[in-house]
């Protein structure tokens, strides 16, 4: 019997935790799949072993893995795999097949710029974009946050488009905030490039509201999952 098992980051925040777990369900109730289960890489049980047991205990004999994550960086390359390579050791008898993760894709990139026209009902050419992503040390995180830049400015028709990043990768938030400030002809509009809520979403609320209590005019557009774009797309991974 074929089973899905979801896989998300996992975050001490319990709202963060919750709001991933919703959307999962989402997912589940639009999937005509008997044994589907929910699962963490850390910080949010349950984690990955105990979602593959419950697929196995449910009568799964082969599993699909889902990974929520949206590129490739080192939970993809390295942590993801090294699990999976235990679970194949452990159930040898269960094939397991893994799915990519999001990556760069148009109808994402669509879903993200329909975000902030539903944002800014007022969306002009002299507004300006920051894009800030997770980060990550792996190079090629970078590139896709070019694609992603390029692809988020041709579908607003907004030149002032930049990237920074949380982590692991510079430019860091304050500068990126600062980057994007001292050349906005108009409004700053920041796309957390993040699937859910926690302390990283939280870090971009309060400094976007810092910035809007001294006056600035500056929005964000929060979650990605906001989107229904996203149940689509791990849908889509999911079955296909």
């Amino acid at each position: 019997m074929k089973a899905i098992l979801y896989i998300g980051h996992g975050t001490r925040s319990k709202k963060g935790a919750e709001e991933a777990k919703s959307f999962i369900q989402r997912v589940i109730e639009r999937i005509n799949v008997p044994i589907q289960e929910v699962s963490f890489l850390e910080l949010t049980h349950p984690f990955i072993e105990e979602g593959f047991r419950r697929c196995v205990e449910r009568g799964a004999t082969e599993v699909t893995v889902v990974p929520l994550f949206l590129l490739a960086a080192g939970h993809i390359k390295e942590d993801i795999p090294n699990t999976i390579f235990a679970l194949r050791e452990n159930y040898p008898h269960i094939p397991i097949k893994v799915k990519d993760p999001f990556g760069v894709q148009g109808i994402l990139l669509d879903g993200v710029a329909e975000l902030v026209r539903d944002t800014v009902s007022d969306l002009s050419s002299n507004d300006s974009i920051l894009i800030v992503g997770r980060g990550s040390s792996d190079p090629t995180i970078h590139n896709a946050f070019k694609e992603i830049s390029l692809g988020i400015r041709q579908r607003l028709g907004i030149e002032h488009v930049l990237v920074c990043f949380l982590a692991a990768a510079e430019p860091r938030l304050d500068e990126g905030l600062e980057n994007i400030s001292s050349g906005a002809a108009r409004r700053v509009i920041v796309v957390p490039y993040l699937l859910f809520s926690g302390l990283l979403l939280n870090e971009v609320n309060q400094k976007v509201l810092k910035r809007q209590n001294s006056g600035q005019r500056i929005v964000h557009t929060g979650q990605l999952s906001k989107h229904r774009i996203i149940e689509d797309i791990v849908i889509q991974r999911a079955i296909e």
